[in-house]
């Protein structure tokens, strides 16, 4: 089944799509083509954001098919994220979606529809505090923040020490190599920071995607595991399905590149990217496990201290359980970073040399922490733009649209981005000139209204720190 464009009706702004059983409208000629199978859309990749696509896709009333090289939901970069659910983004869209979003995951059961007996990820509300740095002052993010409504604190030096005390308060920015002789520097100031009580992390993020999959299933969603696309197949400037490592072809009006790492490799398949003005490449990035300080949980009023964004050391800290910590890093100037031609060169193992410069630097701010002599962590690829800033859009291949450059950043957005996609693909399929003027989404929660505009291929580039951290 695909789409019949003739069928779309538009009201208000909002389109509707209608099934057209065995055809394709491209433009105002039928087209027919002999294919194994077929569908209404088609998402590639499984992770958090591809699994929220499809849920929100088949909930909207289309046929839909996720395929995945891998052997289940999650299993890609999303098994590396660090899951944390913060707020501070330098753009209205960035913080509104996460806001949105927050409320999805306080609310996760009913977000999902999912039974009583199905074990789902949970959301810590732990809170967020992020150390005020010249360079990514607190005013960037709370001018947006007093907008959209998002409750936080402004800590000075010493109510950062009080409500911290495990915390080392000073400044020594920029952070440096941490055999650099100036890394042991004494402080040359102290720091306050930005607290927003509302953040925190997910425990699993391969259990909340498989928690989204498992929600699509149970409406109708169909999933293909171990099957690599080859091929995005296409006829008179329009998308008309992709092709399988096992020879399937799966016919489809529309097909979603969700692909994470893997999504610049599926664009020149398509032969799209050319009107793109952010480009976006596959980054290795390593987050390491270690033993919490004593006593340092006892912070937290819910048993857990909160997420700590350090971009003064270059460094990020979360909670790991009541008794360890995960550590990772901020893409700080003096680290080179590891762009990949091709994600499957990535190596899942973390290294030494990461592995102590991370830890080092937290255990400046932690000075009780204790830096192992042996590695532990994860290290996961992510896919990178330039700002750090995420493309949900269309293509020039009309009814091939992107989710791409999430990775390190849009985990926490994942329960919105179904929806966001869903809004653009109804109405660009419905006949909406999205290029010309942007799409909108009305919030479920929170009432904001996004501009999905923020998220275009040819957007001038986002402000940003240039970090993970927005």
């Amino acid at each position: 089944m695909a789409f019949d464009l003739r069928n779309v009706r538009t009201t208000g702004g909002a389109a509707t799509l209608r099934a057209a059983s065995g055809t394709v409208w491209s433009g105002n000629e039928k087209v027919g083509w002999n294919v194994a199978e077929s569908t209404d859309a088609v998402v590639v990749g499984a992770g958090v954001i591809g699994s929220s696509i499809a849920l929100e896709l088949v909930r909207s009333g289309l046929r839909v098919v996720v395929v995945d090289k891998f052997g289940g939901a999650g299993n890609g970069s999303t098994s590396a994220s660090s899951a944390v659910v913060r707020f501070t983004y330098p753009t209205i869209a960035g913080v509104s979606a996460a806001w949105e979003s927050r409320h999805c995951w306080e609310a996760w059961r009913d977000h999902l529809q999912a039974p009583a007996s199905e074990p789902l990820a949970a959301f810590n509300r732990c809170g967020v505090t992020m150390l005020d740095v010249d360079f990514a002052p607190c005013g960037m993010f709370t001018r947006h923040f007093d907008k959209v409504g998002v409750p936080y604190e402004k800590w000075g030096a010493r109510e950062l020490s009080k409500r911290l005390p495990a915390v080392d308060t000073g400044r020594y920015f920029p952070p440096r190599p941490v055999d650099d002789d100036e890394f042991f520097a004494d402080a040359s100031a102290r720091l306050g920071a930005l607290h927003t009580p509302d953040g925190g992390f997910v425990d699993d993020p391969q259990l909340a995607a498989h928690n989204l999959a498992t929600a699509a299933q149970r409406h109708g969603a169909a999933f293909r595991w171990k099957t690599p696309v080859t091929a995005v197949m296409r006829r008179g400037g329009r998308v008309r399905g992709v092709r399988l490592k096992d020879g399937t072809e799966l016919s489809a009006g529309v097909v979603v590149n969700a692909a994470g790492p893997w999504s610049g490799q599926l664009n020149r398949l398509a032969e799209v990217g050319g009107d793109f003005t952010v480009g976006l490449r596959p980054l290795r990035q390593e987050v390491h496990h270690v033993a919490a300080p004593a006593g340092y949980h006892d912070a937290g009023g819910d048993g857990h201290a909160p997420v700590l964004a350090d971009m003064d050391l270059g460094t990020y800290i979360r909670p790991e359980g009541r008794e360890f910590l995960l550590v990772g890093g901020t893409e700080p100037e003096c680290d080179p970073l590891e762009w990949l031609d091709d994600p499957d060169d990535g190596s899942p193992t973390p290294t030494v040399s990461q592995f102590r410069t991370q830890v080092t630097r937290a255990a400046r701010r932690l000075p009780g922490l204790r830096v192992p002599n042996k590695p532990r962590g994860v290290a996961g690829v992510y896919d990178v733009t330039d700002d750090w800033t995420p493309v949900y859009d269309r293509t020039e291949l009309a009814g091939f649209y992107v989710a791409i450059g999430t990775s390190g950043n849009q985990f926490k957005n994942a329960p919105l981005v179904g929806r966001l996609m869903t809004t653009l693909i109804h109405g660009v399929e419905g006949g909406h000139d999205h290029d010309r003027s942007a799409l909108t989404h009305t919030c479920e929660h929170t009432d904001q209204t996004i501009d999905l505009g923020a998220f275009s291929r040819r957007r001038r580039p986002a402000p940003s720190t240039g970090t993970v951290l927005g």
